[in-house]
């Protein structure tokens, strides 16, 4: 979900990981590997040291949505070997055959993934054929302790004048709609008209108090005291606690999403077994821990989570929640009619006065 930095728009090399478009020149001795991630999602350590292994030059490109994503995947204007969606895209992939199915005899790190994780993602890749999970999460508020007087246990509070100008939403349709759902008793997955129109009608007399819809910065407004609250992935809040002691994360009462983002290959790969090799290579215990503690998202690997020697980490109530405690749903893709639907109404809410 992930994702601090907007997409490049062009080709990185590891080398030139973060820095800049364009490659050193280096060659690789066994072909190369398109990556499309997230952005800031893997260690820049860690692409490195898989290409000095494999002699497989990776070309890493990054996104900011899902949203953004899948248009170029399913147009073809630029072809991958893998990618990281997160669950409902994955779903609707499949669902448009652009995905190809996983050779596990070229990816046995994946037995380090927890057995919980791959039930999870079976729930929309049944078999989990066509994806590996890498990283998961929930979204809840974080607040400053320090400008917030009140309990935060509900959604609700978003929506309380006091804060006006000290909100901070998610610039992202289902994220959106999914906590005036939530706050209303709904499913984050319906496709009920009504209920649609109560989670419009909500966002949209929120809408005052908000001072910005943002993906990216509620991380650093957070941190700056910029704001009081935000809607924010529970992995961002890990790295923000770190920056800033005032801040507190919590999932509210009513429940919320918890999603995971997973490896998967195009079916119009040119290179699927570098991709199995890729993914391979970050299913290894040491590799998904460096990638863990660089982007502070939890893992889904379990051989991983061992390694890691803070035990306040190791067993942190935000990094690695008791899901059983929680009201908890995974995003469903909902097909053409329901994506027109929402992107219908949250077009409303963000037209709105």
């Amino acid at each position: 979900m992930k994702k601090w930095m907007a997409a490049t728009g062009c080709f990185l090399s590891a080398a030139a990981f973060f820095c800049g478009c364009g490659s050193t020149g280096s060659t690789a001795e066994n072909g190369e590997v398109y990556v499309y991630n997230w952005g800031e999602y893997v260690d820049p350590d860690a692409i490195k040291m898989f290409e000095e292994e494999t002699g497989i030059r990776v070309i890493y490109d990054e996104f900011e949505t899902n949203e953004a994503m899948y248009p170029k995947v399913e147009t073809g204007a630029s072809v991958y070997d893998v990618i990281c969606p997160s669950d409902y895209m994955v779903q609707k992939m499949m669902e448009k055959r652009l995905l190809a199915e996983l050779d596990y005899d070229n990816i046995p790190n994946a037995k380090n993934i927890g057995e919980e994780y791959f039930a999870q993602t079976a729930s929309f890749d049944p078999g989990n054929k066509y994806c590996v999970p890498y990283c998961w999460g929930t979204v809840g508020i974080l607040y400053n302790r320090t400008m917030v007087e009140d309990p935060v246990t509900s959604w609700s509070i978003l929506w309380d004048e006091k804060y006006k100008d000290n909100i901070l939403m998610q610039d992202s349709v289902r994220d959106a709609f999914m906590v005036a759902l939530k706050r209303n008793g709904f499913s984050a997955n319906t496709l009920e008209e009504e209920e649609l129109r109560i989670a419009r009608d909500d966002l949209i007399a929120q809408k005052p108090l908000v001072q910005a819809y943002v993906i990216d910065q509620v991380r650093d407004k957070m941190i700056g005291g910029e704001a009081a609250l935000g809607v924010i992935y529970s992995g961002e809040a890990i790295y923000t606690q770190r920056e800033n002691p005032d801040l507190e994360y919590v999932i509210p009462d009513e429940g919320t999403n918890v999603w995971i983002d997973c490896w998967v290959i195009p079916k119009n790969a040119p290179n699927q077994e570098n991709g199995e090799k890729f993914i391979d290579f970050m299913c290894r215990a040491d590799i998904a821990l460096m990638n863990f503690e660089y982007i502070t998202y939890s893992t889904p690997n379990t051989a991983a989570r061992d390694l890691i020697e803070e035990e306040e980490i190791r067993n942190s109530p935000i990094a690695f929640p008791d899901l059983s405690l929680y009201q908890l749903e995974t995003f469903h893709y909902l097909g053409e009619a329901g994506d027109e639907l929402y992107n219908r109404f949250w077009k409303e809410v963000m037209s709105s006065d």
